[in-house]
C-alpha cells in the first residue's frame, strides 16, 4: 500500500455550506426524477450555418443571437407552429420540437411520422413527407427530404409521403438498415447512409441466418413465449454484413464487392494471421460522391485497411492504407475530408499510442500528423471553412479535463481555445472564427460562453447556479493513487453529509472499471451523479477509482487488460480499497462493493479473489463468464475461448464461487440482450453447486437497464441492501 507521503493529491471541493442547507436528497430525487436539480441549460443551442448567428430553444420559443451583438430575438413561438397546424388540421405540439438548421432561414423537424418545414422569412411551416407509423432507424436526407427506415427486417424509403420497398426480405435472419450491425461497435450508430447529394443511399445488409438464436422469455402473455435474440457468443458463427448502394434514379441496388478483398499481412509477433474481412465500420461517403470508403478489420481485431470502393460499381478501388496493433485496432470515425481540399481528409489513429489526428491525401499518403504527445484527442469536431484549422477536444493538460483546441494546417501549430479547467463541449462556427463553450467542473454547474476563436470571451449566456444549494451533500475530493507499476490511479471519495472526523464509517467502492469509461472527470459533482451522493447522504463514504483498462489514458492503459480480464483492473481497485483502510475514519470491517455490467463483473471478481475483503456486494447486469458474451466486444479484449483458454478460466467467476463469504446480491433483468441472463442464472447454478447462500432479484420487461420509473425501485433496493447488511 502506498503511503500516505507518496501520494500526490487534487483535492477539489464542492463548495457546500452545510451549515446553510437543510435537505437531503430523496431516493426520487436521487433517480433524476426531479428535473429542477440538473443545471440551467440552453436547449438545442447551435450554430446557423454559414453564419455567425445561433439559436437556442427556451422554453416555448425560438430564440436568435449573434456574436457581433447583445440582442437575442425571438424568431418563432410554439404558437406560431401551432397555429398554422391547427389551420392545415395537423396534430399541434406540446412543446418545441427538435429542430435542423438547413440555412439560415429554414429548419425542419418530425413529428409523428411526419417531417415539416418552416420557413422563417415566408413564416411558412409545410409538410415535407411522411412515412409508416412502424418505421424505425429514420435517416432523413436534408437536400431532398427523403427519408430511408426500416420496418421489421426490411429497408425502405419515402418521398413526399410515398412509400418505395427497397428490400422484400421474407427470412427474418437477414436484416437491412439495421443500428444494430456488429452490435453497435467500432462506434457504429446507423445502418444507412445518403450520399452527400442525396441520390444514391448506401445501406448495410447483415445476414444472421448461421447466428444462435438466443431465447428470452416473455412473461406478459397467459403462457409465456420465447423472444429470440440473435446472439453470436465469443468463438461462435458471427453475422456476415455486406454494404449495398440504392439509385434513386433507377430503382437498382448493387453491392461493394467486399469479398474480394482479404487481409494477407499477419500481424508482427501476435501469433495471428488476419485473413477475411470480418467487419466492415465508419462507412463514408467521398465528397464527390464516387467512392465510398470502409475501415475493414479481420474477425481478430488487430489489423485494419481503409479501403475504397467505386459506388456506382461497386468494384474495389484501393487500399489507402494498413493499422495493426498486437492487441487490437479500433476504428471509431471515419475520414473527415476537407472543405475546399476535398482530396485531403482527416483521421483518427491511435497507432503512436495515444489518439490522434493525421492528415492525409486522397491516395492514401500520410502527409503529416497533426496532433501528438501522451494525451488524447477525444472528440474530433470539424474543419474550417478555410481549410486553415481543425477543431478537437482532448484532455492535453489534465486527463480529467476536456478541452477545446485548434490545430493549425499549415504550420502545425496546436492553439488552446478553451482554458479555464473542467469539462467543455464545445460548438464551432463554419467559418471557424466563433465557439459556443458550455462547461462545467467541480465548481461550476453549467456556463455557456461566446468565444473568438482564440478563446477570448466575448459574452457569457448562461451562467447556471448551483441547482442543489437548498441540499446538504458530503464533501467531494479528487486526487489519484499509484498502481503497481506507477500509473496514476484518478479517485472520487465521498464523505457523509453530517461527516466527523471523529466517527468510523463504512464504504461503499462504486466500480466499473472497462474500456471506453471514465467515471471521475472534472465535471460537476465529478461524474458522480446524484445516486452517489444519495448513498453519501445515507452516512456512507462513497469512493470511485478508474483502474488500468478504462479510457481516455492511451493505448497501454487501456490494453493492460488484455486477455486477462479481471486481474490488473482488482489490482489496481485494491490499491484504493488499501487506501482506504488507511483513513482514520473509516471503518474497515465495512466496506461494500456496487457495479453494473462490467461494473457487475468488476464487483463479484474483488468479492470472491479477495474473501473477507468486503462485508457486501450489490451488482447488476454482470458478466460472469466471458464465452456467454458476444464476439465484437469479448473477442476484441479477450480473444476467442478456443485460442486464449487460461485468460477466460481466470475470468470466468463461477471458478472463485467457492470463495464466496459475506452478503452478495446479484440483480439482472430478463431481457437483457447485451449481458444475457444465463450470465447470473449458471452462477447462481454454481452457487447452489457449492452451498453457498446469494440474493437475486430480476427485474421483468427490462432489457441491459433499468429505467423509468422502475429506476426508482432498483435505486430503493439497492441502498436498502447496504443498509441492512454493511
Amino acid at each position: 500500500m502506498p503511503r500516505l507521503s507518496q501520494l500526490l493529491f487534487l483535492v477539489i471541493f464542492l463548495p457546500f455550506s452545510i451549515l446553510a442547507q437543510s435537505r437531503l436528497l430523496s431516493v426520487e430525487e436521487a433517480t433524476n426524477m426531479n428535473p429542477k436539480l440538473n443545471p440551467a441549460n440552453l436547449s438545442q443551442l447551435q450554430w446557423i450555418p454559414g453564419t455567425q448567428d445561433y439559436l437556442f430553444v427556451a422554453k416555448t420559443c425560438l430564440v436568435r443571437g449573434s456574436a457581433l451583438t447583445p440582442v437575442q430575438d425571438t424568431v418563432v413561438r410554439i404558437t406560431d407552429l401551432n397555429l398554422i397546424l391547427k389551420m392545415d388540421k395537423q396534430d399541434t405540439l406540446k412543446r418545441f420540437p427538435a429542430i435542423t438548421m438547413l440555412d439560415p432561414n429554414r429548419f425542419i423537424y418530425n413529428s409523428g411520422n411526419k417531417l415539416f418545414l418552416y420557413d422563417l422569412l415566408k413564416r411558412e411551416l409545410t409538410v415535407k413527407n411522411s412515412w409508416s407509423e412502424k418505421a424505425e432507424n429514420l435517416d432523413i436526407n436534408q437536400d431532398n427530404f427523403t427519408v430511408a427506415y426500416t420496418r421489421d427486417n426490411n429497408l425502405f424509403i419515402s418521398d413526399n409521403g410515398k412509400e418505395t420497398a427497397l428490400t422484400d426480405e421474407k427470412n427474418p435472419g437477414i436484416v437491412y438498415g439495421s443500428s444494430r450491425v456488429h452490435r453497435n461497435e467500432f462506434g457504429i450508430t446507423k445502418g444507412t447512409f445518403w450520399s452527400p447529394d442525396g441520390q444514391f443511399l448506401a445501406f448495410y445488409r447483415m445476414d444472421e441466418t448461421l447466428v444462435t438464436d438466443y431465447p428470452l422469455v416473455d412473461i406478459t402473455q397467459r403462457i409465456a413465449t420465447v423472444n429470440p435474440t440473435k446472439y453470436p457468443m465469443a468463438g461462435m458463427t458471427s453475422h456476415k454484413v455486406t454494404l449495398g448502394v440504392y439509385s434513386i434514379a433507377t430503382g437498382k441496388t448493387i453491392y461493394l464487392q467486399t469479398d474480394s478483398v482479404t487481409l494477407n499481412d499477419p500481424v508482427s509477433g501476435s501469433g495471428k494471421a488476419p485473413s477475411a474481412i470480418e467487419y466492415l465500420t465508419n462507412i463514408t461517403w467521398g465528397p464527390d460522391g464516387k467512392y465510398i470508403y470502409i475501415a475493414a478489420l479481420n474477425r481478430d481485431q488487430n489489423f485494419m485497411q481503409l479501403n475504397q470502393y467505386e459506388a456506382s460499381t461497386g468494384k474495389f478501388s484501393a487500399t489507402l492504407f494498413e493499422e495493426k496493433n498486437e492487441s487490437y485496432v479500433e476504428p471509431q470515425q471515419g475520414p473527415k475530408f476537407l472543405n475546399k481540399s476535398p482530396g485531403k481528409f482527416i483521421w483518427e489513429s491511435r497507432r503512436d499510442g495515444y489518439n490522434h489526428l493525421y492528415l492525409y491525401d486522397i491516395k492514401g499518403n500520410l502527409i503529416k500528423q497533426l496532433t501528438r504527445g501522451p494525451w488524447e484527442v477525444t472528440d474530433y469536431l470539424k474543419c474550417d471553412a478555410a481549410d486553415a484549422r481543425v477543431f478537437f477536444r482532448c484532455n492535453k493538460e489534465n486527463p480529467l479535463d476536456r478541452q477545446l483546441y485548434s490545430a493549425d494546417l499549415n504550420k502545425g501549430e496546436l492553439i488552446p481555445v478553451t482554458r479555464i479547467t473542467g469539462t467543455h463541449s464545445a460548438s464551432v462556427s463554419d467559418d471557424g472564427k466563433m465557439v459556443l463553450d458550455s462547461y462545467s467542473n467541480t465548481n461550476t454547474a453549467r456556463q455557456i460562453e461566446l468565444l473568438d476563436d482564440h478563446g477570448n470571451r466575448l459574452r457569457i449566456l448562461l451562467s447556471a447556479e448551483n441547482p442543489l444549494k437548498d441540499y446538504t451533500l458530503g464533501e467531494m475530493s479528487i486526487f489519484k493513487l499509484k498502481s503497481e507499476n506507477n500509473d496514476d490511479l484518478y479517485c472520487r471519495l465521498i464523505k457523509p453529509a453530517d461527516f466527523s472526523p471523529d466517527k468510523r464509517y463504512p464504504v461503499i467502492l462504486y466500480v466499473y472499471g472497462g474500456p471506453h469509461s471514465q467515471l471521475v472527470t472534472n465535471s460537476w459533482l465529478g461524474g458522480a451523479g446524484l445516486f452517489l451522493n444519495y448513498l453519501a447522504d445515507l452516512g456512507y463514504v462513497v469512493f470511485t477509482l478508474d483502474n488500468r483498462g478504462t479510457g481516455a489514458r492511451g493505448g497501454d492503459f487501456e490494453q493492460a487488460i488484455f486477455r486477462n480480464l479481471g486481474v490488473k483492473e482488482v489490482a489496481d481497485q485494491m490499491v484504493g480499497v488499501n487506501y482506504l483502510k488507511s483513513l482514520p475514519f473509516v471503518d474497515s470491517t465495512r466496506i461494500g462493493l456496487n457495479g453494473w455490467s462490467y461494473g457487475g463483473f468488476m464487483t463479484i471478481s474483488m468479492f470472491l479473489k479477495h474473501p473477507g475483503s468486503f462485508k457486501v456486494a450489490v451488482c447488476g447486469g454482470p458478466v460472469t463468464d466471458w464465452k456467454y458474451y458476444e464476439v465484437m466486444y469479448g473477442e476484441r479484449y479477450m480473444d476467442t475461448p478456443e485460442t486464449n483458454p487460461n485468460g477466460y478460466a481466470n475470468a470466468c467467476l463461477l471458478n472463485e464461487v467457492k470463495n464466496l463469504q459475506g452478503k452478495l446480491l446479484i440483480i439482472h433483468d430478463d431481457q437483457d440482450n447485451t449481458v444475457v441472463p444465463q450470465n447470473s442464472l449458471t452462477f447462481l447454478k454454481k452457487c447452489v453447486d457449492e452451498g453457498k447462500q446469494v440474493d437475486f432479484f430480476f427485474y421483468p420487461g427490462h432489457e441491459h437497464n433499468v429505467r423509468g420509473k422502475d429506476r426508482v425501485h432498483l435505486n430503493q433496493k439497492m441502498a436498502r441492501y447496504f443498509q441492512e447488511n454493511l
